[in-house]
C-alpha cells in the first residue's frame, strides 16, 4: 500500500481544485491511500477578508512531523514572484527536524502551481521549489510527455513537464480549466504508479 499526500496553500482556491484533481488521479491507481492537507495561514482574518480570500476549505491543516508518514508528497502552490507562497516556505522552514534525521530520503517529492498570468513564472516557482526537495534528498518526479494535455496548442492552458499548472487571472477571475484538471489528474495518476513500484522493490 502506497500513502500519498498533497499538500498545498490557496488563496482563492484555484490551487485547491488542482489539489482535489491530483488527489482524484492518485487515487485511480489501486492500492494507494491519499490525504489532501494544507499548510497554515499566516495572513490575519482582516486582510483575508480584504482579499475576498477562500477561507473555508475543507482540508486538515498539516503539521511538519506528518510528511515521514507517506511514500510521496505533491505540494501545491500559488507563486509568489517566482518562488512559492510564503505560507509554504514558513511550513517548510520548520522541517529542519525531518531534515536532520532524514526522514524524507528516498520519497517522491513533485509540485503543481498556479500563477496570475500566463507567464507568470509557472515553471521558475517549480524549480525552485526543488531546491528543497533536492536538500531533503527527495526523488523529484514531474508530468512527462506522455500527457497529451500539455502539448495543446487550440487554447492558453497552464502546466509543464515541470508540473500541472493553472492560470488564475490578477484578481482570481479565472478558474482551472479542464485541460488543466486533466493535467493534474494525470501528475497524480503518474506519481501514484511511481510510488507503487518503489513500494513493490522496497
Amino acid at each position: 500500500m502506497s500513502r500519498i499526500l498533497v499538500l498545498y496553500y490557496s488563496t482563492w482556491g484555484h490551487v485547491e481544485r488542482m489539489a482535489s484533481a491530483v488527489a482524484e488521479g492518485a487515487r485511480a491507481v489501486a492500492h494507494t491511500t491519499v490525504d489532501i492537507k494544507r499548510v497554515p495561514e499566516l495572513l490575519p482574518p482582516e486582510t483575508l477578508a480584504a482579499m475576498h480570500a477562500k477561507t473555508t476549505q475543507t482540508a486538515p491543516i498539516a503539521e511538519p512531523a506528518d510528511l515521514e508518514h507517506y511514500d510521496a508528497i505533491i505540494f501545491g502552490t500559488p507563486t509568489r514572484f517566482g518562488n512559492m507562497c510564503g505560507q509554504m516556505r514558513h511550513f517548510l522552514d520548520a522541517t529542519g527536524s525531518l531534515w536532520s534525521a532524514g526522514k524524507l530520503i528516498g520519497k517522491i517529492g513533485s509540485v503543481f502551481v498556479s500563477t496570475g498570468t500566463q507567464h507568470g513564472g509557472h515553471e521558475m516557482t517549480v524549480t525552485s521549489f526543488h531546491t528543497t526537495l533536492l536538500h531533503h534528498g527527495m526523488i523529484i518526479v514531474g508530468v512527462p510527455y506522455s500527457c497529451a494535455g500539455l502539448t495543446r496548442m487550440d487554447e492558453v492552458t497552464g502546466g509543464s513537464p515541470y508540473g500541472a499548472g493553472t492560470l488564475a487571472a490578477g484578481d482570481g477571475s479565472r478558474q482551472p480549466s479542464d485541460n488543466e484538471l486533466a493535467v493534474a489528474r494525470f501528475q497524480g495518476e503518474h506519481i501514484a504508479r511511481l510510488a507503487a513500484r518503489l513500494q513493490a522493490k522496497a
